[in-house]
């Protein structure tokens, strides 16, 4: 079965996340698939614009740590064969970073329409996308910076400034579709049950626009991020997402997820009751 859904409506492109059973979490297929949806948008001529959605109750809850983190033979994203590789481990990450990286260098503007969560890498590919629209409850953010983890595409700091990004990548909170708006990380926020027809329209309203003014468009707003220095920006962030899987604290939340399960030591990690550092936990009385 396809991870990744490409379908032609009129002037629109649909490209849907097609995990629902582990809702639409990243293996090592779907970003490959998401590139794959892109190009075939890009080169239909008629595809005006792009909309980006996920089956089942989540758009994208970031990487499938069942088998990333709890799966003792993965060795894909923590090797535990040492001395650590981290050229390798570059070389994956930026391999996903690059293919989730085609929707923001699609010739046709990317609409991301968000429910339920899109957290983790599920963040990195919805903020890759040129407009995000939530539902108010829906949930985005990047928990793994609390340990295991930095935000490849590095697309917090360029839509939020400097103080902002901070503020969410050192606690790892997760916000809502409401506050995602109000501090600029996407374009809106609307009731759950209006986001098919919020989307619909802006998709509608922008494919009255010939692809070539749009396309003029994106390239002129995009060269000012990349003139910022992104490129850069996402190679030092993917090396140090490497780092932080291999850091003594990547490798206790590792063994940790191996030995109580992968939900249990994201609970601890995103509650605050584990120390990595001296891999125990937090005593609350001292």
């Amino acid at each position: 079965m396809a991870k990744v859904l490409y379908e032609k409506d009129g002037r629109i492109g649909r490209i849907t996340l097609n995990r629902p059973e582990r809702m639409n979490a990243i293996d090592d297929d779907l970003p490959l698939e998401l590139a794959e949806a892109v190009r075939q948008a890009n080169a239909d001529e008629g595809v005006h614009v792009i909309v980006l959605s996920g089956n089942g109750d989540a758009f994208c809850a970031g990487y499938d740590l069942t088998y990333y983190a709890e799966d003792p033979s993965s060795d894909n994203v923590t090797q535990k064969d040492m001395p650590w590789d981290p050229m390798k481990d570059y070389a994956f990450m930026m391999r996903n970073t690059q293919n989730f990286m085609t929707l923001w260098r699609s010739y046709r503007p990317v609409i991301c329409k968000v429910h339920g969560y899109a957290v983790a890498g599920g963040s990195d590919i919805a903020l890759s996308s040129d407009l995000v629209v939530m539902a108010d409850d829906a949930k985005i953010g990047y928990m793994p910076t609390r340990v295991w983890g930095c935000p490849t595409t590095a697309h917090w700091v360029y839509r939020l400034g400097a103080e902002k990004a901070k503020s969410l990548l050192f606690t790892g909170d997760k916000i809502d579709g409401k506050e995602a708006e109000r501090i600029g990380l996407i374009h809106k926020s609307v009731p759950s049950d209006q986001l098919d027809a919020e989307v619909e329209a802006l998709a509608e309203r922008i494919s009255t626009v010939p692809v070539n003014q749009l396309m003029m468009q994106k390239l002129m707003i995009n060269q000012a991020i990349d003139a910022m220095g992104l490129q850069n920006t996402q190679m030092i962030a993917t090396v140090f997402d490497g780092i932080t899987r291999h850091s003594p604290e990547g490798m206790a939340f590792k063994r940790r997820a191996e030995e109580t399960s992968w939900k249990n030591a994201v609970r601890e990690r995103d509650m605050g009751t584990y120390d990595w550092t001296l891999d125990r936990p937090i005593n609350p009385g001292g």
